[in-house]
Formats: C-alpha cells, structure tokens, sequence
C-alpha cells in the first residue's frame, strides 16, 4: 500500500501542490512567530549583557512600589522606574574593601533635534546616557570617528547619523529634561557589536553635562563595580550591601541584566501570543480546505478504491493508504512552510517598522523548538483534517468498481448532520457568551470566547450547506443577467454540491468573519473616543508630543501657559504610585484644569478639579465602586521612592464609553511632583481668547519653539492623532488575516480544479454542443465568485453578530456599522473569485472535446 500512495500522490501532482499549499502559509506564521520573538529576545539579551559588560555588581535605586508587589498585596501594574540616589554614595563604594573600580552614571529619554525637528524613528526610544571612556572596562560604545565628548558635547550613534546627515563637528539640538540645547557633536559611535537597536537613537555625555540635561544634578541612577582579581561577583555583592542606604539596592552584573531584560518578557510573550492566534487561524482556515480537497479526491476515486478492495485491500489497508498520503502531504508542506517562516520572520520584523512598531533585530534566531513545533503542528492539523475524508474512503464496497458513476456512500450519523451542525453552533455562541458576561478573570475570557468562536465558526461552515442552494440562487442571479446561458450554468454548479461549495466558501467565511468583527471593533472604538473628546475637550488647543504618545517634559506645558492669547492652560501629568495593593497608572493635574475640560460628575462638582490642594483627589465611577469610596474616603499612595501620602476624594466622575485622560486617581500636579522625582506631561490642554485661528497656533508654536518635540493640535487633530496608533494596529492585524484569505483563495482554486477534472467529460459535452472556450472561462469565473460570495456574505453576517455580542459588552466599543469597510470586503470576495478562478478556467478551457469526451 506504501508504492500505491507514493505513485498516486505521483500522478496528482498538481492537486497534491495546491492540498499541500493551504498548510504551507499556517506552518510558515508559527515557525515565523517563534522566530520573531526568539530572535527580538536574543537583541534584548545580547544588548543588556553588553550594557553590563565587565561589570560585576551593580547599584541602583531601590524601588519601593515593586518591593511592595513582590511582598504580596494584589499585585500588578508596570514598574515604576527606580529613583535615582545621592552621588556621595559613589565615593562609599570605592572605598568598599575588593572593589577595584566604580562608575557612576545617568539616563533619561533624550530627544536630538535637527532643523527644529525631533528626530525619532517608528517609535523607537531615544536614549540619552552618560559615558567616561577614561573607564573602558564600563563603556558599552564604541567610537568609530571624532572624538569622546568634552563638557558640553555629545557623541551620537552612526545609525541616526547616517540617516539625518549628522557630521562630526555639527552643534545639533539634544531635548530632555527642559529646553532644548545647543551642543556640539564630537564623535560618532556604535552600541557594542549590535547591528540594531530597533530604530532607538543615541547620545552620550560627559557626566556633569547628562546631569544638567537629565535635571539630575548631584543623583546617579546607577553605579557599576568592577571587583579586585579573585573576588567573586556575589561576594562583591554581600561586601557592599551594608554600606547602601535604604534607597539603594545592589545585584550582581549578570543579575541585573537579567532584571531589566526580564522587563521585556511580558511584551515578547503578549507579541508570541498574538502572533500564534492568527497562525492558528491559519491553519484553522487550511484544515477546511485540505479536509475538502481530500474528500474532493477521495470521490473521484471510488473506483480505484473499489477496485483496491476487490484486489483483496482490507479496509483498515485503504485508510493506512490515505492517512500515508496525508502524511507526505503533510511533511512536504511543513518542510515547506518552515523555510517560508524564516522569509516570513523578517517580513514581519518589516511590517512592525513600516506601521511604526521598530522591534531590535540583531539577526535571525532558530531554535530547536521552532523546528519541532513547526513541523508537528504541520503534520497534526493536517492528518486530521484528512481523517475523515480517509474514514469515508474505507466504506466504498469492492462492488463499485464495476460501476459507472459510483459515489462515496453516506455515514450513519449524516441524517444527523443539520442538527449536530445547529448545536454545534449554538453551543459555541452560548461559549461566547460565558466568556463574555460571565468568567471574571482575562484568561477565562479569551479562552472561552477562543473556543466559542472556534465551535460557532465549525457549527456555521457545517450547517451553511442547507442554505447554499438559496443563497447560489440569489447571489448567482447577476450572473444569469450578464453572462446569459453561462451564468445559469455556473449558479447550477455552484447548487449542484452544497456540501462542497459550503466547504469552500467556509474557509473565506473564516476569514472575513474576523476581518469584519475587527473592522467593527476599531470604529466602535473611534466613535466612542470622538464622542469621549467631544465631552471632555473643552479647550481649543492640545500639546503632545510629535509621536502622539511619549511623555514631555513640564517645562513644555509651562512655556505653552505663557503664549500669547493663552487665557488657561493645564497640564495631566502621569507616574506610577500603589494603591490597595496594586501598582496603579496616577494622574495628576494643574489647578487651570477646570476651565480647559469638562466632566461629568456623580458626585462633587467641576469645582472639584481647581481645589484638589495637597491631599485632594478625584477617581471615576468604576474605580469608586469597586474599592467602596465615596467623597471624603481616604486613598493612601505609595511611590517609588518608599514616600506615601494619603489623599481624600473630592470627586467622581463617569467617564465617557471612549475613556479619559485620566488614571484610576487623579491628584494635584503639586503632590505628584513632590513624591515623583520625574514626572513627565502626557498632555497639555489650552484655550485661547477668541478660539482656534491660526494667529493663536502660531503663537503657541513659537513659545514651543525650545520643545521641538512638541506638537500644538486642534482638537480635530488631536482626535485624528490620537487614533493613527489604533490605525496602525488595526492594519497589522488586516494584513495577517489576509493570510487567512490567501489560504482560502488556494481553497477555491483547489476546488475548482479538481471540480474541473471531475466534470471532464460534461465540459467536453459542452464544447461538443457549441460552447466556445470563452464561455467555458467565463462559467468558471462566474462559479468561483459565487462562492466566494456565498463565503463573504456568511462571513460579514457572523462578524457582525459577534462585533455586536462584544460591544453589549465593552463599554469603550459602540455598535458601529463600518459601511465603507463592508463594501470594500465585498468587492475583496469578488477579486479573490476572480483570482482563484484563472488557473481552472484556463485548464477548462484548454480541454479536447474528443479527449474529454472520452475521459474516465
């Protein structure tokens, strides 16, 4: 039976290809996910092992809010960033018994500006940091041309050089604590051996000037120690624990790189994550075409079966034949698919740069572990997508061989078929619904509503078979209209098998389904923040930085207040405080706040935002009911710093669905900055005398002029800004569920194809009777775009019930009918019909009559 599989695969060969294809593209995501991560992973490992090079302890700022996290309490929330400590701590250390050097340094975020235009690359950070090459031992750059920097100079890495034109001996613009500065760059350098760190821009200082730039003069942020020969790290460690502050904290070298590459692990498990759910939709997709082109060949062939059980084959012989068929299929394809993924790897590290998501690349990572889930999962969906076609193979009695137009005989349970499909439906919605309504935490939610849409879009393909004829039909009518005879003749076809055109049309079903839900998700979400803006913005202008996203300095918020024309101006600052155990984003706002937005209030008043005083507060109305407060409640704050506060509720207010600006507690921009050694504005609201003009945007452009990286907006640009990041998000997810569509466009072109050596001999009938070539094309065409309306018009509908199950749901996502969206889906379907349909009418077409004719 191993010769009779090989030489059948053998003689489809083109059937075998395009069966093989529709794993090829799910294998090839999967193995190309892991590769992204693993690689993203390897960038951030070798970058923080060649920060600490040569180091064997390390000192920083003890940050109170994770040694609370880690002691217990509710837990979570992002780090906040460690306080920086007194540089007298620097000469303690030297004089630490087996310490044989020590460093002290700097960083911050640090904007170069060049032609009074930030400079920044897809999001990318911009490092600012200070460096002593009279220290090699700590010095992660390496100086290719110039010189290190004097006082008031700064040395810049090659990459941003050479993009920007940057020359050694240029004076360019460096941004961070406060006004921007005029230094003079001395040298060019390179990051240890990286080739990449992910777009981030470079600058380094001398120490007193990163110091004076960073607003941190006489702090370190950390101190590097390198130990006398002989002197083990930990040992180090212990010898210099004693001599630190209760503000400082030491680790060894490697432990730190450790910590701060930790860091990244939640953003490469949530990226792997992501990725794999749409590997697997891939391949969800490939199942339902693979199991239809088997069962497709498995038809055909009824009578080489019969015949191979008259010859004596055993039926448990045939299902080994088929399942051994699958098996090869399924091994070519993963091959196939794992060497695609690496191809496919680097076009993603691409995708995120193109939409502004730089990741850093230091070269393409592969693991055993890729190879072998690749392959496995490759082989798996594939042999059992393949299991049931083998299952109905094996009940073709031997008696078939000997007759003309046998077919595949029904299982028992098949009269069953609408009603298990219909349950399997049902089941699945009301899964959603559980993970909806019902599970509390996030992990029972997406599973449930994971397997739920898994069952509703298995019940829905099952059961479209019942309405294929219907909809053939009605969708197929145009056709009738413009192609006559022929387009009759296609809408019969595409009524002839309701089974097989379901189990087409599913797999673009699938496919558009999500594609819809998604579509729906992200206008909800745009609606609901417009009208969130419409609420709120009550001023004319906003200030925010040129990416939309990074925090400003104060200082931009308070040149904006000084414009000319400005009648009130106030800042949302941010940082991170705990609060009932859990790491919480705060806010904190400027008295002036009451006049530049406006909230709806549950309790207190508008009043409330200009009087918060050193112990006032406001929250909203969630995070009032959930910890039982009311006004007059007292909130107690812990901050990084190991400082605390206690602060009482002057107000609560209900957020509009799209959100606010403000965190979970909002206090006085006063308290924040006096527990807060660096707080930062996420925006700056303004209102002007007489409203927006351009004369006012002017105005407030020129004060900003020493803050090139902020941006004056209206509040129309404001809103456009703000949501471009959820646009960009939202074309990364459109171009992987594409593979999806790809996936099911090789579905119909399979079917297609093999329906085309199916009705051989009918074609030839019809090109005997006086069809021309042409018409055969067009038939073909027109039967193809049938299904995959079938397929779209299935698809749109289910993303529609499920994007309006989610937002019943989801406060921040309205019912929105994205119609623009829905038309350009539907003209997608009919593309990708008329796509699929090239190869099979060509081959239609190019038949004999004669030959066909005479075809078995």
């Amino acid at each position: 039976m191993l010769s009779v599989a090989l030489k059948g695969l053998a003689t489809r060969k083109l059937r075998s290809a395009l069966t093989a294809f529709a794993i090829v593209l799910g294998v090839a995501l999967v193995a190309g996910t892991y590769v992204l991560t693993d690689s993203i992973t390897g960038a951030f490992d070798s970058i923080f092992q060649t920060v600490y090079r040569g180091t064997d302890a390390t000192i920083t700022g003890r940050n109170a809010i994770d040694a609370g996290a880690s002691s217990g309490g509710g837990g979570g929330g992002d780090s906040a960033t460690p306080p920086p400590f007194d540089q007298s701590l620097l000469a303690r250390i030297k004089r630490v018994p087996g310490v044989k050097d020590a460093l002290g340094g700097v960083s911050s975020s640090t904007q170069l500006v060049k032609d009074g235009k930030a400079i920044s690359f897809g999001g990318a950070p911009n490092l600012g940091f200070s460096v002593d090459p009279d220290k090699p031992r700590f010095n992660s750059l390496k100086l290719q041309s110039g010189r290190w920097p004097a006082e008031g100079e700064v040395v810049v890495d090659t990459g941003t050089a050479k993009k920007k034109d940057l020359t050694v001996g240029e004076r360019i613009g460096v941004q961070a604590r406060g006004p921007a500065r005029r230094l003079s760059i001395s040298g060019l350098v390179t990051f240890g051996s990286s080739g990449s760190l992910g777009g981030a821009t470079l600058a380094g200082f001398r120490l007193a000037t990163a110091q004076r730039l960073f607003g941190k003069v006489g702090k370190l942020d950390d101190i590097r120690v390198s130990a006398v020969p002989g002197l083990s790290p930990r040992a180090l460690v212990r010898r210099i624990r004693p001599v630190l502050p209760r503000s400082a904290a030491v680790r060894t070298g490697t432990q730190q790189a450790t910590k701060n590459a930790s860091s990244t692990t939640s953003f490469l498990s949530f990226l792997r994550t992501f990725l794999l759910v749409f590997a697997g939709i891939a391949l969800f997709v490939g199942s339902f075409v693979i199991a239809n082109s088997l069962s497709i060949t498995i038809a055909q062939r009824t009578r080489e079966f019969a015949t191979l059980r008259t010859l004596g084959a055993s039926r448990r012989q045939v299902l080994r034949s088929i399942l051994l068929e699958s098996l090869v299929v399924a091994a070519f394809a993963s091959v196939v698919g794992l060497g695609v993924g690496l191809g496919l790897a680097r076009g993603l590290f691409s995708l995120f740069d193109a939409f502004g998501f730089t990741l850093p690349n230091q070269g393409i990572l592969v693991r055993a572990r890729t190879i072998e889930v690749a392959l496995a999962v490759g082989v798996l969906v594939t042999v059992l997508a393949g299991l049931r076609p083998a299952l109905r193979a094996t009940r073709v009695p031997p008696i078939a061989a000997v007759r003309e137009g046998a077919t595949l005989p029904e299982g028992r349970f098949a009269r069953y078929r609408t009603q298990g499909s219909a349950a399997v439906a049902v089941l699945g919605f009301a899964a959603v619904l559980l993970g909806l309504f019902v599970a509390q935490s996030t992990a029972a939610v997406l599973a449930w509503m994971g397997v739920g849409a898994l069952l509703v879009f298995l019940g829905v393909a099952l059961l479209s078979s019942r309405f294929v004829p219907a909809m053939a039909n009605v969708l197929g009518w145009p056709a009738t209209r413009i192609a006559g005879e022929v387009g009759v003749l296609a809408r019969e076809n595409s009524r002839r098998n309701p089974q097989r055109t379901a189990s087409t049309a599913s797999a673009l079903m699938i496919g558009l389904a999500l594609v819809t839900l998604v579509a729906m998700l992200a206008a909800g979400v745009i609606a609901n923040f417009k009208g969130a803006v419409t609420d709120i913005f009550t001023s004319d202008y906003a200030v925010t930085a040129q990416n939309n996203f990074s925090p400003l300095s104060p200082g931009a918020g308070r040149a904006a207040a000084r414009a000319p024309g400005v009648v009130a101006a106030a800042s949302v600052r941010s940082g991170q405080a705990r609060a009932f155990g859990s790491n919480e984003q705060v806010t904190a706002v400027e008295p002036a706040i009451e006049r530049v937005i406006t909230l709806k209030w549950k309790a207190g008043s508008q009043a409330a935002l200009g009087e918060l005083g050193a112990d006032g507060a406001f929250t909203d109305d969630g995070y009032a009911k959930k910890h039982h407060l009311r006004l007059g409640s007292p909130v107690k704050l812990s901050f990084a710093t190991g400082r605390s506060t206690v602060v009482r509720i002057r107000g609560i207010f209900e957020p509009p669905a799209g959100g606010s600006p403000f965190g979970p507690v909002t206090l006085s921009a006063a308290t924040l900055d006096s527990f807060t050694p660096e707080p930062e504005n996420l925006f700056t609201f303004v209102k002007t005398a007489g409203g927006e003009s351009p004369a006012r945007q002017a105005a407030l452009r020129r004060a900003l002029r020493a803050f090139p990286n902020a941006k004056v907006q209206t509040r129309q640009r404001f809103v456009e800004n703000q949501i471009s990041g959820l646009k960009s998000v939202l074309n990364i997810l459109y171009v992987l569920l594409a593979l999806s569509v790809v996936v099911s466009l090789f579905g119909i072109v399979n079917t297609l194809v093999l329906s085309v050596f199916e009705r051989t001999r009918e074609i030839g009938m019809l090109r005997a009777v006086g069809m021309t070539r042409g018409q055969i094309r067009r038939m073909i065409r027109h039967e193809s775009v049938i299904t995959a309306f079938i397929g779209s018009a299935i698809g749109i509908a289910l993303g529609i019930v499920l994007g309006a199950l989610l937002a019943a749901r989801i406060d921040f996502v309205a019912f929105t009918l994205p119609v623009g969206s829905l038309v350009t889906f539907l003209l997608a379907a009919w593309f990708v019909g008329l796509l699929a349909a090239i190869l099979p009418a060509r081959r239609a077409a190019r038949l004999r009559p004669l030959e066909a004719l005479a075809y078995e």
